[in-house]
């Protein structure tokens, strides 16, 4: 039986929100926090539009009502993580500042923030989404094919990688110096700025021959013909990144090209529309099952690229973002025999991943609070107008 994960008995009280702020909790809980989401008070008993709630509960608070934030503050002593997903002055409006009044009734507590524009920037006040977010930091530009218009890549840069994840990379950092200095801290997380940071390489690259050329141009944007995707017969699609002689040598034996009909050296560009005309025709020339039996087993770097609606048909089963051999996450998914550490432990959750029933807003929070802090309804606190508030004259 493996330890418990590293975060067990981590206590993280989460205001509601949406993309960044959800996935940075769902990372927490899925090492071992307990994550308690504070919802906004609603008439309707449906789940909020947020799905990233794996193993979350909730409970529903009127911050307006002087009642509901006190309940708010008599919990902060018993958390060890808030995580903030608001623009910059919403908590310090409703009088729940971070370091003037979070921090003072709880000097160790970590709270995590979480915006999208830099707190001290230009665009601190305005109200933007991942594209915008990516779009000034730099990052969009360099997104997109040859002649055409930058390409947004989903929310996929901003929102998770740029934003959510790195907002958790913070608040365990923050528990990690915790344990050294006894005291918490503010964690300012934000996606231009995280954004910003995952394109460290292509900012050194402008300096040299992996970036300095206009988007599309460049060896690992497109530009390259043995960097890039190809179309199959059946309308589906190949991923090539033969980039090293070797590898390059074993796409052209795949593909039944012969090193001597090449125009020149691969380096010299003035042979890569060539080389992307040759692989165009020789690809669609085929099926892609065809190409993955030819280029399985090798070190082509040519593989096929799967859509999500193949993965969940073939039983992929997604796996924590990181294994930890000693001290692993808990499952993803509901455990099946033969599933090891890689895949986490317990029991998971209900299903293979792919779908989260979603989260009504106050669904399973009253338990928690009485596993956490004891606390009973009537006694420590009551609903009132569909939110909690703290019971007048109690101790909490």
């Amino acid at each position: 039986m493996s330890p418990p994960p590293p975060l067990t008995g981590i206590r993280v009280l989460e205001f509601a929100g949406l993309a960044p702020g959800p996935f940075a909790g769902m990372l927490l809980a899925d090492y071992g926090a307990t994550v308690l989401r504070l919802d906004r008070v609603t008439s309707a008993n449906m789940p909020s539009p947020d799905y990233l709630v794996r193993r979350k509960t909730s409970i529903t608070v009127d911050l307006k009502n002087p009642s509901g934030l006190a309940l708010v503050k008599a919990l902060l002593p018993h958390v060890d993580v808030v995580i903030d997903p608001f623009r910059p002055g919403v908590l310090e409006k409703i009088g729940l500042s971070p370091q003037e009044v979070m921090m003072k009734i709880n000097p160790r507590l970590v709270v995590g923030r979480m915006t999208g524009f830099r707190r001290d920037g230009k665009y601190k006040d305005m109200a933007g989404h991942d594209i915008n977010y990516i779009a000034v930091s730099g990052v969009l530009g360099i997104l997109g094919r040859k002649g055409e218009k930058p390409f947004a890549p989903g929310n996929i840069i901003g929102d998770f990688a740029g934003g959510g994840l790195v907002c958790f990379l913070g608040i365990v950092l923050a528990l990690f110096g915790r344990e050294k200095s006894g005291r918490g801290q503010v964690v300012e997380a934000n996606m231009v700025d995280g954004s910003a940071y995952l394109a460290t390489m292509p900012r050194f690259g402008l300096n040299n021959e992996t970036w300095n050329r206009p988007r599309g141009e460049n060896l690992l944007d497109s530009g390259c013909p043995y960097y890039d995707t190809y179309e199959t017969k059946d309308g589906k699609f190949m991923a090539v990144g033969a980039l090293e002689p070797q590898f390059f040598a074993l796409l052209l034996k795949g593909l039944s090209i012969s090193p001597t009909s090449l125009p020149g050296d691969r380096s010299d560009r003035t042979t890569w529309p060539y080389l992307r005309d040759i692989f165009t025709q020789k690809f669609k020339a085929h099926p892609r099952a065809h190409w993955e039996q030819v280029f399985d087993g090798t070190d082509a770097c040519c593989t096929p690229v799967i859509t999500q609606a193949e993965l969940r048909q073939g039983g992929f089963r997604q796996r924590p973002v990181v294994t930890l051999r000693e001290t692993p996450a808990l499952a993803i998914a509901e455990k099946k025999e033969g599933v090891g550490a890689a895949e986490g432990q317990g029991e998971g959750v209900e299903g293979e991943g792919w779908a989260e029933k979603g989260l009504v807003p106050g669904e399973g929070g009253a338990e928690v609070l009485g596993r956490w802090v004891g606390w009973r309804r009537g006694r420590q606190f009551e609903v009132e107008k569909g939110g909690l508030v703290k019971v007048e004259g109690s101790r909490l």
